[in-house]
């Protein structure tokens, strides 16, 4: 038998009543859809790798595919970023097939494709149980998990990205003012008025736009939602960015690194945890404001920072850019806005804590499966609620500017160095193994080995290389 996702059953079995169900809905989409001229759908799963892969269908057969799912391979659970398949201990096999059903309550009219629409799938076994693979089925039970303990969670991803120059391999930035400069949108104004009336017209609630540090960078936040649809609307933020880039001649990079120097895409998250309508990261009782449940939920994650690279900083470019004072967040170590730690506490202006404070975990970056990165922070945070954990004492200086002995005093810790050592932290955790489920993690710590495997004896430049226009 498959183990459970997250030990829970927030994933409904396809049974006959809820195959009618789904076939209703696709129904009327489909009719609406064809009102609008959509010639297809895409429908999409983000894999272990971090890399959204894509099935689609045209209108006509949205109602076959919601009732009975799109066929696909569990390979892909094993695929690495060059697209070879690893042989791993419950992934890689050419046998066997899962059904990708696409959620139509997310069902959006992709603006800067025209004729075409998008939904994420959910994967299911052939006979109508979910995947254990399935992360984006993982999310939702961990959401789950969290509601039944009496807490409701929100998240959301900033999104940073480079904009290179078409019709090479290379990275040539598209734009060449300075970082933050308001010359640099004056050079991609048409292109970044397209972002923006792209994800408009997609339903996205966009909270900022603005350059960022690296050469030829930008960056886009998002408002708080559900952990499920905050990883939903970062793959149809990046999606819908790439799209837009294509349209101008320009090629978009989501990878941790697209030079070796310099900085790389990170991919912060944003998380708040309410109890009873109240906010649990400001007005409290404890270190900088915390409630009680807030802390503990901070301190879970803390404590599982260096496991949770194996998904948040899941390929070896991802350590080429997890460097200190960096802004990086490359110390297992929290603060109150404090930008070098991993975990930074955002308070807000005076007076908005009720509504805007949160924690922003910072040392993940843009080839992470979103999905994962919330299954794994809501199983960290949970873990740290049911323990009582306690926070250390916060950081308010570069943890890098410490010597070795005030870090131990203080239990600032480097996080892993490699992705092998963070593969090797993750599979030693028994709180996110055992939420993950066997097959999952399993197949996690396989696949960080078989790219370690992949990039040995590569130098920092063939790793950003292979990994530059993947993401």
């Amino acid at each position: 038998m498959p183990t459970p996702i997250a030990e829970t059953g927030a994933m409904v079995s396809l049974d006959a009543q809820e195959r009618e169900r789904r076939r209703a809905q696709a129904h009327s989409a489909a009719e609406r859809l064809t009102g609008q001229d959509v010639v297809g759908v895409a429908v999409t799963w983000v894999d272990n790798s971090g890399i959204t892969r894509v099935k689609s269908v045209p209108p006509a057969k949205l109602e076959n595919a919601a009732t009975w799912g799109i066929g696909a391979t569990p390979a892909f659970d094993a695929f690495l970023l060059d697209d070879s398949i690893m042989s791993g201990r419950y992934a890689g096999s050419p046998v066997g097939d899962l059904r990708l059903h696409p959620d139509l309550d997310r069902l959006t009219l992709l603006a800067a494709q025209p004729g075409w629409a998008w939904a994420p799938a959910d994967r299911y076994t052939q006979d109508g149980e979910v995947h254990p693979q399935c992360a984006r089925s993982l999310a939702r039970a961990m959401t789950t998990r969290m509601q039944a303990a009496g807490f409701e969670t929100s998240m959301a991803f900033e999104v940073e990205w480079t904009v290179g120059k078409g019709g090479t391999e290379e990275f040539e930035p598209a734009c060449a003012g300075p970082a933050y400069g308001m010359t640099r949108l004056v050079e991609l104004s048409g292109y970044s008025r397209d972002v923006l009336t792209a994800l408009a017209a997609e339903g996205v609630d966009v909270d900022q736009f603005h350059p960022e540090y690296g050469a030829g960078q930008l960056e886009v936040s998002v408002a708080a939602q559900d952990p499920v649809s905050a990883a939903d609307t970062a793959v149809l933020v990046r999606e819908t960015i790439r799209a837009v880039g294509m349209k101008h001649g320009l090629r978009t990079s989501f990878s941790p690194k697209v030079l070796t120097e310099g900085v790389g895409n990170g991919a912060h998250v944003h998380v708040s945890l309410r109890r009873d309508g109240t906010t649990m990261m400001s007005g409290g009782p404890g270190p900088s404001g915390l409630h009680a449940h807030g802390a503990s939920f901070t301190a879970g994650v803390l404590a599982r920072v260096p496991a949770l690279l194996a998904v948040g900083c899941p390929t070896a470019a991802s350590y080429l850019r997890l460097i200190p004072s960096h802004w990086a967040g490359a110390y297992a170590c929290w603060g109150l806005e404090n930008r070098e730690v991993a975990v930074r506490l955002v308070t807000g202006p005076v007076g908005s804590g009720a509504w805007s404070a949160n924690v922003e975990v910072k040392c993940f970056d843009g080839a992470a499966n979103p999905y994962l990165v919330v299954a794994g922070l809501l199983a960290a945070g949970l873990a740290g609620i049911e323990e009582s954990a306690e926070l250390p004492e916060p950081v308010d200086v570069d943890p890098a500017s410490l010597d070795d002995a005030a870090r131990a005093e203080r239990t600032v810790e480097r996080l892993p160095g490699s992705l092998g050592d963070a593969a090797d932290r993750f599979e030693a955790d028994p709180v996110l193994t055992a939420a993950f489920g066997t097959e999952l993690a399993a197949t996690i710590v396989d696949l960080r080995r078989a790219e370690v495997e992949l990039t040995t004896g590569m130098s920092p430049e063939d790793v950003v290389a292979l990994t530059r226009w993947k993401h």
